[in-house]
C-alpha cells in the first residue's frame, strides 16, 4: 500500500515513519514538501532512523507526482512557517488576549490562512487519488477538517493525541489497563471531556474524581485544579486550561522569555541548520531537539520546575493514525476518538458540524458512537465555539473579512469587539498569508 505524507519536511515525520514501519500495511512512503531544504534534512534523519522492517521512502515537492496511487494521505503542514505562529501568538498577547497556537484567535488566524491551501490539497487529492483517506493532522484540526468535507465527504478524518491520552492517564490512575474499558467522551478538536470510564459495566470516574490524591495524579486535574474537576464531575481535555484559567493562561505567557511559537521558531532553526550541515548525524540532532521539544510543551499551564510527564507529548497522535489506517485497510478494527461529522451524534450542534468523539473504525468506514446527552455548560460552550469556528471556515472560503471580524468579537475567549478588530487588522497587516486570503 501507499502513503503519501504531505508536510514531509515536517519534525515530526520520523515519529509517523517509525509507527508506520512498526505495524500497518503500507510498504511504500511518499514525502512531500514545499521547502526541499528541510525536506532533505528529514530525509537524512529518516535514513538514520532504526527501524523494525524496511520501507520505500521516496522525496518530492510535487503533489502532482506524490498522489496518484495513494491509499492514504496523511497531512501535516503549516502555512506561513513557525514565523506565522510567532505572530498568531504575540498580536493576541499584546492585546491581552490568549495567545495560543489553535485556541482562541491565533487558532483562528491558523485556520485562515491553511483553509485555502487544505482546499487546494483536497481538490487534488479528490481528482488524482480519489479512492485514498484523507487523515488530517494540519491544525486546527477540527476546523480544516471540516472545511475539507464539502470536498471530501466522509474520507477525511482528522485526528489529535489529546483525548486518548487523557483516557490513559485517567485509567492508570484506577490502576486499570486503558485497552480494559470503555468511556465516554464527547467535544470539539481541543475541547473535550471526558464523563465516564466504565470497567465491568461500573463507571469508575466518580470514585476517581471523589479521591483528591489519586485525581492529582492526573496530569489535566493539575493544569485546572483538582478541587474545580471535583467541581466539575468530569476531567476536562489539557485545552481546556485556557478557558477556564484563560487569566492565568495570559498572565504566564507573557511573563515568559518567549512564548512556545518563538521558541520553536528559534529551535526548528537551529536543528534544520544543524542537519543542513551535518546530514551524517542528522538523527542524532533530531533526537535531542525532540527531547528538549517535548519538555517545553504547555510550560504555561504547568507550575514552575514541573516537568512534561514522560511520553505526552511525544507526538503520539502518530500511533493513533496508524491505527486508524490499519482498521480502514480492514486489517485490524478500531475505537478511536477523532473528528468526524457529527450527524445526529450531538443534538444541539449542526448537523455539518465536525466534533470530536469515539468512532468505531473498520473496513467500511468511520462510525460515530454514541454519546451520553451533552448540555448545561458542556453544549454551551461547544456551541458557542463552534459557532466561532463555522464563521472562520465561511470567513476564509469566502475570503470576507466582515465574517473573519465576526468569528473573532463572538469567541468566548475574546472580550471586545473593537479588540477583534484590531486584531483582524494585525493578522492581515503582519502575516501575508492572512493578508492574502483578506486582499480584496
Amino acid at each position: 500500500m501507499k502513503l503519501t505524507l504531505i508536510g514531509g519536511g515536517g519534525f515530526r515525520v520520523p515519529q509517523v515513519i517509525s509507527a508506520v514501519a512498526t505495524a500497518g500495511p503500507v510498504d511504500d512512503v511518499v514525502l512531500v514538501d514545499t521547502d526541499a531544504a528541510r525536506l532533505a534534512a528529514i530525509r537524512q534523519v529518516v535514513e538514520g532512523q532504526p527501524r523494525p522492517r524496511r520501507l520505500r521512502v521516496t522525496a518530492t515537492t510535487s503533489l502532482e507526482e506524490a498522489l496518484p496511487g495513494s491509499d492514504f494521505v496523511f497531512c501535516a503542514i503549516r502555512v506561513g512557517g513557525t514565523a506565522a505562529r510567532v505572530q498568531d501568538e504575540r498580536i493576541a498577547l499584546d492585546r491581552g488576549i490568549l495567545g495560543q497556537e489553535t485556541t482562541g484567535p491565533g487558532g483562528l488566524s491558523y485556520a485562515w490562512r491553511t483553509i485555502p491551501v487544505m482546499r487546494h490539497i483536497a481538490t487534488l487529492i479528490s481528482q488524482l487519488a480519489p479512492q485514498a483517506w484523507l487523515v488530517n493532522f494540519t491544525n486546527p484540526a477540527g476546523i480544516v477538517t471540516e472545511s475539507l468535507r464539502s470536498i471530501l465527504g466522509p474520507r477525511v478524518v482528522g485526528i489529535c493525541d489529546t483525548p486518548i491520552g487523557l483516557v490513559r492517564r485517567a485509567a492508570a490512575a484506577i490502576g486499570v489497563p486503558g485497552d480494559s474499558l470503555s468511556y465516554d467522551y464527547v467535544g470539539l478538536n481541543h475541547l473535550g471531556w471526558l464523563r465516564s470510564l466504565t470497567v465491568d459495566g461500573v463507571n469508575r470516574l466518580p470514585d476517581l474524581i471523589d479521591d483528591p490524591v489519586r485525581l492529582a495524579s492526573v496530569e489535566e486535574a493539575r493544569l485546572v485544579g483538582v478541587d474545580w474537576v471535583r467541581q466539575l464531575g468530569v476531567l476536562p481535555n489539557e485545552y481546556l486550561f485556557y478557558y477556564y484559567c484563560d487569566r492565568e493562561a495570559v498572565a504566564r505567557i507573557r511573563e515568559a522569555t518567549a512564548t512556545r511559537g518563538e521558541y520553536l521558531d528559534a529551535q526548528q532553526a537551529g536543528f534544520y541548520g544543524a542537519a543542513a550541515g551535518d546530514p551524517a548525524h542528522a538523527y542524532l540532532l533530531w533526537q535531542q531537539a525532540k527531547a528538549a521539544r517535548e519538555q517545553s510543551y504547555m510550560a504555561e499551564a504547568r507550575p514552575a520546575g514541573e516537568a512534561r510527564e514522560a511520553g505526552d507529548a511525544d507526538g503520539g497522535y502518530q500511533n493513533v493514525a496508524v491505527a486508524l489506517m490499519m482498521a480502514l485497510a480492514g486489517e485490524v478494527p478500531t475505537t478511536a476518538i477523532v473528528n468526524v461529522g457529527n450527524g445526529t451524534t450531538i443534538p444541539g450542534l449542526p448537523e455539518d458540524a465536525v466534533i470530536e468523539v469515539p468512532c468505531a473504525v473498520d473496513a467500511s468506514g468511520v462510525r460515530p458512537l454514541p454519546v451520553g446527552p451533552v448540555e448545561g455548560h458542556q453544549l454551551g460552550l461547544m456551541q458557542s465555539v463552534k459557532a466561532c469556528e463555522q464563521l472562520a471556515i465561511q470567513a476564509a472560503v469566502d475570503h470576507d473579512p466582515g465574517l473573519a471580524w465576526q468569528a473573532l468579537a463572538c469567541h468566548p475567549l475574546v472580550d471586545s469587539a473593537a479588540v477583534a478588530r484590531e486584531l483582524l487588522a494585525g493578522y492581515r497587516a503582519r502575516i501575508p498569508e492572512v493578508g492574502a486570503v483578506f486582499a480584496g
